[in-house]
């Protein structure tokens, strides 16, 4: 969450643009004052979008100045090994988001490969895991790590990633300094801006640039923004005096110029007077009250249904919302939260987002914005300076059951997006396609690009999302309804290997959600799936551990699917470690329960894989009788195919164990079945392994025939 979300002391460019008379042009806003009747809100005039900022000119000056400087670590006049670290303190709501975003765009020149950016506080206001930004940044740099790595590896993934690169990392809202040294890249070329609420104890060579209030002409400068250049003219006693009364902090100089903007027949004396009278809560700390006072004083402006809609605003993934969303959250129409939320931005209660992800790589020249495919409502974000105070008041104003309620129609409605999103994937005239046609039109897509760029651009919302619904805990099945659309639909638009590291954290919140509910058939199915990742990633022992699991579960909910699938999966985990007797016997247990539901495919693999671990430790007859036994299970089965590669893989255990005459008989066995089968690259293969024989027995013009009838089938095999 950015506390510069609600200006933070920025000023639109309209703000330092003057009319053809000199005077500064005030911006329009409705000329009547707040409605408490309960009507719908009218669509103000859209809120000025950030531009420069107010003052802080000295701070931006010693924070250039800071870069050039020599650190601790190059007093030797050698060079650093590490990027040098520069540090924006200040509460929430002094613009210190503000300052590192100008700051940004006076750097951004010298820094060629762009800028990394990255917020470190959770929708929740919990502090965001390391291992999560570090993945949101490799992502954004181009860089596939893999699914459900350590802390440790994706660091070091992304130092390998930035190394010789001359890049700004921007690390927002950070709370500590565990949270900021993984992320600290070996490039000295680059450069690391961190915003946070204290000092970054631990880290070395910190460059501190602590923030207070604004002075006075800056903080009157952003008044005069919204009330215009009369009313600061005719009364600057009392603009001083109101710039005083709001600690010269951004946010809440924005909130009380929103406030008199909305009332173009107030003075700065009401304003000031408005100030005064706002009761503060007993335990509100000193440096707090003034947001806290032009923010209750805002708030308490709003009609009722506005005031509900504006708490419960709070409740959106990642804090982004749109019209729909609100919509959904209030129970009200779409047209009415849509112009709630424009008299909310106007206000600066919320700012416009202009679609830019949580963590995202801008190139020098601009961004590409994750347009909302479905609905093409204008997104808004509640900063984070605001973001507890609603939640306070969501908690005081709302019961329990209605927040529950909003919540899952909010949630219900993304499931209905994802639905429609991965029916997009389809071909035109797919029942999937044909079904999400009746759907509302603003839970359509207009395209396969268009739901693909929706997916990617909303994928760390609808992740949080998902988070959401596990945390409520009283959904019923709606968080798994979610959960399994968001797979899906990953799935639909992305590669397996693209979608693994959601997958992973999206396995990992069905395992929550079953452990919680004790779902047995849910956990083994969640526990497969990481373990399959897991074992993919090369993670083995973590596999095997979650295998276990999953068999524990499949045997408590009576899941033979699932049992035999981890019985399978713990041999094959075995076989990587190459302890071969263990895999046999996982094999062999996996076998009884497969001839048990009379599964002879199935068994017949099975027979194949035990053989196969056999011959690595040289029990050739061993392998010799499971391979003939796969053999003869597939000929039962009438699976002509597979009796030919079980039958092949016997000719080769059978050369491999010193009897090549046999193998050879054994092989032509296999051919004359696999051409009845229609297999041609199986033939092939068999053609080659009977002309490398022969070579062996001396045979070699034999061989010549064979090979060349083999590389025949393999050219006319289509790829």
């Amino acid at each position: 969450m950015r506390d510069q979300a609600v200006g933070g002391g920025q000023l639109p460019p309209e703000a330092t643009s003057r009319p053809a008379g000199g005077a500064m042009a005030a911006p329009s806003r409705r000329a009547s004052g707040p409605r408490r009747d309960g009507a719908t809100l009218p669509a103000p005039a859209a809120p000025p979008t950030a531009g420069r900022i107010a003052g802080r000119r000295r701070e931006l000056k010693a924070l250039r100045a800071d870069i050039e400087r020599t650190g601790l670590d190059t007093l030797t006049g050698r060079r650093g090994t590490r990027s040098r670290v520069l540090l924006i303190a200040g509460r929430p709501g002094s613009g210190r988001t503000a300052l590192a975003e100008a700051l940004l765009r006076e750097l951004a020149a010298d820094y060629p490969d762009g800028v990394l950016r990255a917020a470190l506080t959770g929708r929740d206001g919990e502090a965001a895991a390391p291992e999560a930004i570090a993945r949101e940044l490799l992502d954004a740099l181009g860089t596939t790590a893999p699914p459900g790595a350590p802390e440790d590896e994706l660091s070091e993934l992304l130092r390998d990633a930035l190394a010789g690169r001359r890049a700004l990392l921007f690390l927002d809202d950070a709370q500590g300094a565990e949270q900021v040294e993984p992320l600290l890249p070996d490039a000295p070329d680059c450069l690391v801006v961190v915003v946070s609420q204290g000092p970054l104890t631990g880290i070395p060579d910190v460059r501190p640039c602590t923030l207070g209030g604004l002075d006075t002409a800056a903080a009157v400068e952003i008044l005069a923004r919204y009330a215009g250049p009369t009313r600061i003219t005719v009364d600057p006693r009392t603009a001083d005096a109101v710039a005083e009364k709001c600690a010269g902090q951004p946010a809440a100089l924005v909130l009380a110029g929103g406030w008199l903007a909305d009332r173009p027949k107030s003075s700065l004396a009401d304003l000031y007077q408005a100030l005064a009278a706002v009761p503060l809560p007993a335990d509100t700390s000193s440096g707090a009250r003034p947001l806290v006072r032009a923010f209750q004083l805002v708030y308490d402006a709003l009609p009722p249904p506005a005031a509900r809609i504006l708490r419960l605003t709070v409740l959106a993934p990642g804090c982004l919302v749109d019209a729909p969303t609100a919509s959904a959250l209030a129970g009200c129409s779409v047209s009415t939260a849509g112009a709630a939320l424009a008299e909310f931005a106007a206000l600066g209660l919320l700012r416009p987002d202009a679609g830019t992800p949580p963590c995202s790589l801008l190139e020098r020249g601009g961004q590409d914005a994750a347009p909302d495919g479905a609905t093409g409502h204008p997104q808004y974000r509640v900063p984070g300076c605001l973001a507890p105070l609603l939640a306070t008041l969501l908690e005081e104003y709302e019961r329990p059951a209605d927040i529950q309620l909003a919540r899952a129609r909010m949630l219900q409605r993304t499931v209905r997006l994802l639905v429609s999103c991965r029916a997009m994937s389809e071909e035109p005239g797919s029942p999937a396609r044909q079904k999400v046609a009746g759907l509302p039109r603003s839970l359509r897509f207009p395209s396969r690009a268009a739901a693909a760029r929706w997916l990617r651009g909303r994928r760390a919302v609808l992740l949080d999302a998902a988070r959401i619904a596990v945390a409520d805990g009283e959904l019923d099945t709606l968080d798994r309804r979610l959960m399994a659309a968001l797979t899906r639909t990953l799935l639909a638009h992305q590669s397996p290997e693209e979608a693994a590291p959601d997958l992973y954290a999206l396995h990992c919140l069905v395992l929550e959600v079953a452990q919680r509910r004790r779902l047995p058939r849910e956990m083994a199915a969640a526990l497969l799936n990481l373990a399959d990742l897991d074992a993919h990633a090369g993670r083995t022992a973590a596999a095997l551990t979650r295998y276990r699991g999953a068999l524990e579960a499949a045997r408590a909910a009576d899941d033979p699917v699932a049992t035999g699938r981890a019985l399978e999966s713990l041999g094959g985990m075995y076989g990587e470690l190459d302890d071969w007797q263990r895999a046999a016997d996982w094999y062999g247990r996996a076998l009884e329960l497969r001839l048990a539901r009379g599964e002879r495919v199935d068994a017949a693999r099975l027979h194949g894989r035990i053989g196969g671990a056999h011959a690595q430790v040289g029990r050739w007859d061993e392998a010799l009788r499971e391979w003939r036994t796969a053999a003869r299970t597939y000929r039962r089965a009438g699976d002509l195919a597979g009796q030919a590669r079980a039958t092949g893989e016997l000719a080769h255990v059978q050369e491999c164990a010193g009897r090549p005459q046999e193998a050879l008989r054994t092989a032509r066995e296999a051919l004359e079945t696999v051409r009845k089968a229609g297999d041609g690259h199986l033939e092939a293969a068999l053609q080659l392994r009977i002309a490398d024989t022969l070579e062996r027995l001396g045979d070699p013009a034999a061989a010549r025939l064979h090979r060349a009838a083999g590389e025949r089938l393999l050219a006319d095999q289509p790829d």
